[in-house]
């Protein structure tokens, strides 16, 4: 059985062009026209998705965490005021879906409890992302199989009888897509591990794809060598851009090259059957002392 998944319009897997998605995630800094901004961009880089993150602060922020104060760019308020400072309600998810449609991009987002599936159901989402800290949220992953969505299943802090008990509990393969992920922000080429790409592949009957974090685009781009068929990236219009997860992000022009530089690996892959090409053949004919 061919190990690939539908998102949307693609089939995602083994043989189907990568499927490439710039994470705004909450590098918009809770300004619904700066995510317009950077739809756009990611529009004319040509990716296949955008990727917004969806949490209830209430429930996502642990009580320890909740009243420590932070200093940001709209002054100094506890953690879980700033959680919910960044994020987007109703209002502004509709305005993402239509700008999105619109622009005949794909979006979805990452949920990190079960209220934000709830909100993101109305807009009939291509499908839901677990992200890294929630893979051993349970009762998460039963909601979200309760949806009949797709599922991509984000890997970083995990161990592999991690994700082997929540791959157990999703246990749909046909709906399911597992991202290889460190979480480090940005995370050093050392501990990219980009090997467990075919550990993951061998280990599940489903697609495999990679979830970057680093800086720069060579890691991003050697996913797809390795058997990635979905690459993720976060993305900005600006690293100086106040937030975390700024550092480990691409910039639109960063993000038109990776396009790029992924579909070249791709036609340059080949089929791994030797055979003397039509090219060759002057030089064949010109070199080739011995026939």
């Amino acid at each position: 059985m061919a190990k690939e998944i539908r998102l949307g319009d693609q089939v995602v897997g083994k043989g189907h062009p990568t499927y490439i998605v710039a994470e705004i995630g909450i590098n918009h800094n809770g300004d619904l026209n700066i995510a317009k901004r950077m739809i756009h961009a990611a529009q004319y880089a040509h990716v296949n998705a955008v990727k917004f993150q969806k949490r209830t602060p209430r429930i996502c922020v642990p009580l320890e965490e909740q009243k420590k104060m932070r200093e940001t760019p709209w002054g100094y308020m506890s953690y879980l005021e700033y959680r919910e400072r960044v994020e987007f309600g109703e209002a502004e998810y509709r305005e993402i879906d239509a700008l999105c449609k619109e622009l005949d991009i794909d979006w979805f987002a990452s949920v990190w409890d079960e209220e934000a599936v709830d909100f993101l159901e109305v807009f009939n989402p291509i499908a839901y992302k677990v992200p890294s800290a929630s893979l051993t949220d349970h009762d998460l992953l039963t909601k979200l199989l309760r949806t009949g969505r797709p599922i991509i299943l984000s890997t970083g802090m995990s161990t592999m009888d991690q994700i082997r008990e929540a791959v157990g509990r999703i246990g749909d393969m046909d709906r399911l897509l597992i991202t290889h992920s460190t979480s480090a922000y940005p995370c050093n080429p050392d501990e990219l591990n980009l090997r467990m790409i075919p550990t993951l592949d061998a280990a599940f009957d489903c697609p495999v794809g990679y979830s970057g974090h680093e800086v720069g685009l060579i890691p991003s781009v050697v996913s797809v060598s390795l058997g990635a068929c979905m690459i993720e990236r976060h993305f900005t219009l600006d690293r100086a851009m106040w937030g975390t997860d700024q550092a480990a992000s691409v910039e639109p022009q960063g993000m038109e090259k990776l396009v790029k530089y992924v579909r070249v690996t791709e036609e340059a892959l080949g089929d791994g059957v030797k055979k003397v090409y039509d090219d060759e053949l002057p030089s064949l004919q010109k070199l080739r002392r011995v026939k």
